[in-house]
């Protein structure tokens, strides 16, 4: 069987099953001490295209993904260890330009290792602190679905990119850097069910959330907060794209209500996530490693 078959969610469960991995619940290990960690890579003319992105863009993306992942368990970042290839014809100064864009967050490089490889390859180990993880396995049916902020811009920007149009600088921009709501997921951990942060897909990331609490989840796609000028990139369903790096967490009602993030859906008894519009299910597009069928741009 090919991985291409499975998909990466299906190839993470195999690896449970054998006993190799796991359980794998949520994007953080959480260790004693209310210890979090995380990893995540980029690879060039996978996550990136060097024509389009600099040096100093691609390791601040590499850094503001971990980041999000540390948002979504409401952690307080620490450090990083960073594995960076490079090949052997990178110039100093882009490789010193990497750096610079991974430091801007302010969070210390605290090591790593360094290897010659035939693309750009940034693999950041993310390490923060949390007094409370809500996870994925805690939503409620009653609970509101709320996100952290405006949904689509990466996505379009990826598109804006590859068909030369002009004035859309910011979709770009969201594309190559991307938020970082450390701050709104501390303020969340404190009161949500479960969390997550949207870098697949609202559809893939909340169905996440559904399979892990054991209920179901409805969107609602015109309450979604959409950025600004998707139209200059088409007319595509950049929202659901993935990319956003928003945050997605489930809380009981009267917590949603004392707080000032959109509220996008509901939870409910039953399996799964759907996502309507004018009160009809529509399929999402969102992205999965290994899966063919579920590609974003």
């Amino acid at each position: 069987m090919l991985l291409n078959d499975l998909g990466e969610r299906d190839f993470l469960d195999e690896l449970a099953r054998r006993g190799l991995a796991g359980p794998i619940g949520d994007d953080t290990a959480t260790l004693e001490g209310g210890r979090v960690v995380t990893l995540d890579s980029l690879v060039e003319d996978v996550h990136f295209r060097l024509a389009w992105t600099s040096f100093h863009d691609v390791g601040y993306k590499a850094a503001a993904v971990n980041l999000s992942d540390l948002a979504a368990a409401g952690a307080q970042p620490e450090a990083f260890i960073v594995g960076l290839g490079l090949p052997g014809a990178t110039t100093l100064d882009h490789a010193v330009a990497l750096y610079e864009g991974l430091n801007e967050h302010g969070v210390p490089v605290r090591g790593g290792d360094t290897v010659e490889t035939p693309v750009v390859i940034v693999t950041v180990t993310a390490i923060g602190r949390s007094t409370r993880v809500p996870g994925r396995g805690g939503a409620r049916p009653g609970d509101a679905v709320v996100v952290t902020g405006a949904l689509g811009a990466a996505a379009a920007g990826v598109r804006v990119l590859e068909r030369g149009v002009q004035g859309a600088d910011d979709l770009v921009t969201a594309h190559a850097r991307p938020p970082v709501r450390l701050a709104e997921g501390q303020q969340l951990a404190g009161v949500a069910t479960a969390m997550v942060d949207l870098s697949d897909g609202i559809g893939v990331d909340a169905g996440h959330v559904a399979a892990e609490s054991g209920c179901r989840i409805e969107i609602v796609s015109e309450q979604l907060p959409l950025a600004d000028g998707l139209e200059r990139a088409g007319g595509e369903l950049f929202w659901a794209m993935g990319e956003d790096y928003e945050l997605l967490a489930t809380l009981p009602p009267d917590a949603a209500a004392e707080l000032s993030f959109p509220v996008v859906g509901r939870c409910t008894d039953g399996s799964g996530v759907v996502v309507t519009l004018a009160g009809e299910p529509i399929d999402t597009p969102g992205y999965e490693h290994f899966g063919h069928a579920r590609r974003r741009p």
